[in-house]
Order: structure tokens, then C-alpha cells, then sequence
């Protein structure tokens, strides 16, 4: 089989059950054709797994049968059930499936960061370059511009400006992933900021300063960045190289994985403003604080290797069990009447 064909020849077919399992009312027409669309994807998802199967795309008609038959089955669908269930399955199985690419992005983002900031701080030359010259205590002393930017906002106004101006920037490099050049731009500009501030501190005598102040927040909001940048980056690259789908479709389901990533973000960023707005100012010894930007950071990573790891097993293991469904399940719905709440 081509699989690739084949998905291409069904599309219409799942993108018209999609619609009808998500329409509140269906005619009687209606109700008989989701029955039959959906008992025939099932018996599709049969099929392809046998076949060289595609885990995303594998995931992605799992996903949509589960939507169709809680219609089927004339089930109500709670929207804060559907929130916790994006935060404990969707959202971190997306990430563990993405990690290779935003583990790539950030390990290059510090190379290129470190490096540049070494070369800043023990070059003249470098500083020329980069138009940074003459006395950089104001940025560089104790009470200098760079401590007294964490504190010279209240906590919890300044904790809202970081969280909008994060996810603005995470944003950016996230949906210009699609262009490559300007993500990767985006990304350079980020470890080039950083590489001067640093550097500049470092010739100062100041790097226990810098990441005193830098650690408790940044570790996370890094973190983000790398995500978004690395998902991005993987949009992107789809549209060039979508593997066996058709260019359409695989940028359509990567699309939707962006999106997804898009949305969890918030949350991280939420989580990064508060650090940033409230414990990287605050009294707090300087190794509690990098402690707790440390916690949080392990709290993350465990999120997606532990938690997003079981999530994305759950739904490679449901795109499975779909097997079964042509037979008692699918049964079953052609007995019962799809609600039309």
C-alpha cells in the first residue's frame, strides 16, 4: 500500500467526520453518515497499521475516532475534563515527541552563546564588532542597570510585563519556524544578547552577579524558548521533507502539534514571570533562589520525559485498541442513536 496515497484519497472522508463529530446538532442524514464514516475510519486505522504506519498520523486518527465515537455514543464532552486532559496527555506528549528537535536547538544555543560571550569578554575586537565600547559600568556595577532591571517594577506588574513579553517572543520564534531563516535568526538574537551581557559581566569580575540573577527565572525560560524554537524548526522543516504524507497533510498535523505547544506555553511562561517577577528579586539567599529556578526546570523536564513519555505511549497503545472497534464497539454504536444535544 501507499500509504501516502491512501491518506491523501481519504482525507475528505476524515476531515467530514471531524466536522460532523464536532457539530452540537445532526439530522437524521447526519447521524447515519457519522456512524458509517466512523466505522469505516476505524476499519482504515486497521489498515494502515500494518502498513509502515506513521505514529503521528497513527495518533492523529486515534484522536479523531475518540472524538467521533463519544458523539456516537452520545457522550457530553466536560471542557474541564478536556482541560486537564490537554495538560496531562496532549500538551506533554507533543513536547517528548518534538525533544530531539528543541534538545538540538538548545544545545546549539548555548554553544554559540558561551562562545561568544568568552570571545566578548576577553577581546576589545570583539566588542568592536559588536558596537559595544567604552565604560560598561552602568550596566556592569553593583546597583547597574542589569540588577536593577529585576526590581525597579512592582513584583506583580513587572511579573505580567516578563510573562507578555516572553510569550511574544516565543511566539515569534515558534510560528516563524515555518521560514527557518527567521527563527533561526530570532534564536541567534536571543544568544547574542545574552552572550554580551554575560561577557560584559564576566570582564567585570561580575559572573557570579550574572547568574545569581540570570538562573532562577532563565533556566525555565530558556527552556521555552528552546521548545518553541525546536517545534518551529520542525514546521518548518515539514514543509520541505514531509516523509511518507503528503506535504499537505504532514504540515496540516504538524501544524496542529504547533499549535499545541502554542497554547501549553502560556503556562510555562506564566510559571517563568512569576519566578522572574518574584524570586530573582527577592531577599532570598542567591543558592536558594538558582534552587528553585533548578526545581522548576526538573519539574519540567520530568513533565515531558515522564509524564510526556507515558502520554505518548497511551496514545500510540489507543491508535492500537482501535483495532477492535469495527467489532463490538462500532456494534454498539450503530445501536445507539448519536445525540444531538
Amino acid at each position: 500500500m501507499d500509504v501516502d496515497a491512501y491518506s491523501y484519497a481519504q482525507r475528505g472522508a476524515w476531515d467530514r467526520l471531524d466536522y460532523l463529530a464536532g457539530r452540537r446538532k445532526l439530522t437524521g442524514a447526519e447521524a447515519d453518515e457519522l456512524v458509517a464514516l466512523y466505522r469505516r475510519t476505524s476499519q482504515q486505522l486497521a489498515r494502515l497499521q500494518s502498513h509502515s504506519p506513521d505514529p503521528e498520523l497513527m495518533a492523529g486518527l486515534s484522536a479523531l475516532l475518540t472524538k467521533a465515537r463519544g458523539r456516537v455514543l452520545g457522550t457530553n464532552t466536560d471542557a474541564w475534563h478536556e482541560v486537564g486532559r490537554f495538560f496531562t496527555h496532549r500538551f506533554p506528549a507533543t513536547l517528548y515527541r518534538s525533544w530531539p528537535w528543541w534538545v538540538a536547538v538548545a544545545a546549539v544555543f548555548i554553544m554559540v552563546s558561551t562562545g561568544l560571550a568568552v570571545w566578548i569578554s576577553g577581546s576589545g575586537t570583539a566588542r568592536d564588532v559588536f558596537g559595544v565600547t567604552g565604560d560598561n559600568d552602568w550596566l556592569t556595577a553593583p546597583g547597574g542597570e542589569f540588577e536593577t532591571y529585576y526590581s525597579e517594577h512592582p513584583h506583580d506588574a513587572f511579573a505580567a510585563q516578563v510573562w507578555t513579553n516572553n510569550a511574544w517572543v516565543t511566539a515569534m520564534v515558534l510560528f516563524t519556524g515555518v521560514l527557518i531563516l527567521p527563527a533561526v535568526y530570532l534564536l541567534f538574537g536571543n544568544a547574542l544578547n545574552m552572550a554580551l551581557t554575560g561577557g560584559l559581566m564576566a570582564d567585570a569580575g561580575r559572573l557570579d552577579a550574572f547568574f545569581g540573577f540570570i538562573l532562577p527565572h532563565g533556566t525555565l525560560e530558556l527552556t521555552a524558548v528552546f521548545v518553541a524554537g525546536g517545534v518551529g524548526l520542525k514546521l518548518g522543516w515539514t514543509l520541505i521533507d514531509p516523509g511518507r504524507s503528503s506535504r499537505l497533510a504532514a504540515v496540516a498535523r504538524q501544524g496542529r502539534a504547533t499549535a499545541t505547544v502554542a497554547l501549553g506555553l502560556v503556562a510555562v511562561l506564566l510559571v517563568c514571570g512569576l519566578l522572574e517577577g518574584f524570586v530573582t528579586p527577592s531577599a532570598l539567599p542567591v543558592p536558594v533562589k538558582i534552587g528553585i529556578g533548578f526545581v522548576a526546570e526538573a519539574l519540567f523536564l520530568g513533565y515531558v520525559f515522564v509524564v510526556g513519555r507515558r502520554a505518548a505511549l497511551e496514545q500510540d497503545a489507543r491508535a492500537t485498541a482501535e483495532l477492535g472497534l469495527p467489532g463490538a464497539d462500532v456494534a454498539e454504536g450503530w445501536q445507539t442513536t448519536p445525540s444531538t444535544r
